[in-house]
């Protein structure tokens, strides 16, 4: 059974329909079979199995599930792990929109195995972009090799998506250096032993930080100090999960560990938000992994398993479900890509929520066509639901990123931004004309809104914004000469049964009722 998409449609959908021009699309093809090869002989195998065993903390040392060491260097030695690096790093140096593709078939094959690397390259990135060149040659190169790995060190006790509510303290050594103190809650990939060191990405208070998130800065603490011995750094325990058991969510004590300062001080934020935007692409690109997963396994199960004298492929309703669950993958593939593609930072915040929010529809919808059977773990379909059910929560929950284009993407410039990806859409998309001025009509009633009355309608506005782009992408598809053919159904399905969505949204967020814009208790 296969369990990711086929290379060669993506690779089309990425020359076709999102421009990407980097390179012949033979060669891309060739390196997304490539990475489907490692996720499905070498990642998938240890799918279930990691879900069963879970990662452990015994005696203080994290035990991720057995194989994960292996696969993690198999990995690495392949080369993903550096594949959109600097070269001058040992990096590869191809487009990082390729990296987001071939990302996808790891995360469809062992979403939990995924989010260790998907975490080193976002710290690879942000060492990049703002890392001095001694933190460059002395932190990259391990990583990039996969001798080491990196974690986002942001969320704390008292203070979860509201980060200027840090508490943890930087005091500055004398030498040069920090010494970082305090506790960070759900850190992916905190500790383990599938490489000799970790690099934690820590946000922490210098002595003289002004109050609020203004004043975050951003420490490299690393697990193994440079001299080998064991830096002030260990985890306290492990999260009991819904889903992604082989992802050791750790809680991390930093006590007196040495730190070093990446950017300018008090200027954190700003810079971890390069890893954060990062993230929120992989996070996205799981939602799509995930519904392309169960979409496969509930397909595969439709057509063994027969009731009233047909196999379930056979019934409208069934099909209905399968076709949805590719209709979605397909949208959310298209808009992530595109907006990696074109480094939109209006669509970031769209992609991550709408690809999400489409994952967790799609497994769950997987679980529906396998009927009882899918409520039974050993069918497999339960756990893609599991797994997919934190996507729209971390890396910033989707209210938050309904909030984020409210606010920064719309209210801000007024609707500019909105209403030029609007005009595109129009120009290029004339079958979507009644969703595209449904889309501008309500962008408009939310820039005149009382501010609770947008806040409250901000994520049936976001589900608007990520279904009217997906719809026009799926256009493109259809217009795109050699379309696969199960690409160009599911681009017709996504037109046909997707796209009314549109217009429920867009009347959802006009009438926000006293329930959600007043302060009265909810009873």
């Amino acid at each position: 059974m296969a369990m990711t998409a086929p290379p060669a449609e993506t690779a089309w959908l990425l020359h076709n329909v999102i421009g990407f021009d980097a390179m012949d699309e033979a060669d891309t093809c060739a390196i997304l079979e490539e990475a489907t090869k490692t996720a499905e002989g070498v990642l998938g195998p240890l799918d279930v199995s990691g879900d069963r065993t879970g990662a452990k903390l015994i005696d203080g040392v994290v035990h991720v599930p057995e194989g994960f060491p292996a696969a993690y260097t198999a990995y690495a030695e392949a080369g993903w792990i550096g594949i959109a690096a600097d070269p001058a790093h040992g990096g590869q140096g191809l487009p990082e929109t390729l990296l987001l593709a071939a990302f996808e078939p790891v995360s469809s094959a062992n979403m939990a195995f995924g989010l260790c690397p998907m975490l080193t390259l976002d710290a690879i990135k942000l060492l990049e972009v703002h890392g001095t060149a001694d933190q460059q040659a002395h932190l990259l190169r391990p990583m990039i090799e996969g001798r080491w790995t990196g974690t986002m060190c942001l969320t704390e006790p008292q203070s979860g998506s509201d980060l200027s509510g840090v508490r943890t303290k930087a005091e500055p050594d004398g030498k040069g250096g920090y010494r970082i103190t305090g506790q960070k809650i759900f850190i992916t990939y905190g500790d383990h032993e599938m490489t000799e060191n970790i690099v934690h990405m820590v946000l922490a208070r210098l002595p003289d930080a002004p109050a609020g998130s203004a004043g975050i800065s951003l420490f490299a603490v690393k697990k193994i100090n440079a001299d080998g011995s064991r830096n002030g750094v260990k985890c306290l325990s492990l999260e009991h999960k819904l889903g992604i058991h082989a992802s050791p969510t750790c809680v991390m004590a930093f006590t007196d560990a040495l730190g070093e300062i990446v950017g300018a001080p008090h200027r954190g934020l700003p810079s971890m938000f390069t890893m954060m935007n990062g993230a929120r692409l992989g996070v996205a690109m799981q939602g799509v992994a995930v519904a392309e997963r169960a979409f496969r396994r509930a397909a595969a199960f439709s057509t063994q398993r027969s009731q009233f004298g047909v196999t379930l492929d056979q019934m409208p309703d069934v099909r209905r479900m399968l076709w949805t669950m590719r209709a979605l993958a397909l949208g959310g593939r298209l808009l992530t890509l595109h907006a990696a593609w074109t480094g939109s930072e209006l669509l970031i915040p769209v992609v991550k929520a709408w690809a999400t929010d489409a994952g967790v529809e799609a497994a769950s919808l997987g679980v529906q066509v396998h009927g009882g059977m899918g409520f039974i773990e050993e069918t497999g379909a339960a756990q893609h639901l599991r797994d997919a059910r934190i996507t729209p929560i971390y890396e910033g929950t989707n209210g938050i990123q309904a909030l984020t284009l409210l606010k920064r993407g719309l209210l801000r410039d007024q609707g500019a931004a909105v209403g030029q990806l609007l005009d595109t859409i129009a120009a290029e998309a004339p079958v979507l004309e009644g969703a595209v001025s449904a889309a501008r009509s309500a962008a408009d009633w939310l820039r005149q809104a009382e501010p609770r009355a947008a806040e409250a309608g901000a994520s049936p506005f976001l589900q608007v914004i990520g279904t009217v782009a997906a719809g026009w992408l799926c256009a493109r598809v259809l217009a795109g000469q050699g379309a696969p053919e199960a690409a160009r159904i599911a681009a017709s399905v996504f037109l046909d049964q997707v796209m009314p969505r549109v217009l429920a949204n867009a009347a959802m967020l006009r009438a926000p009722s006293e329930a959600l814009v007043g302060t009265a208790a909810v009873a």
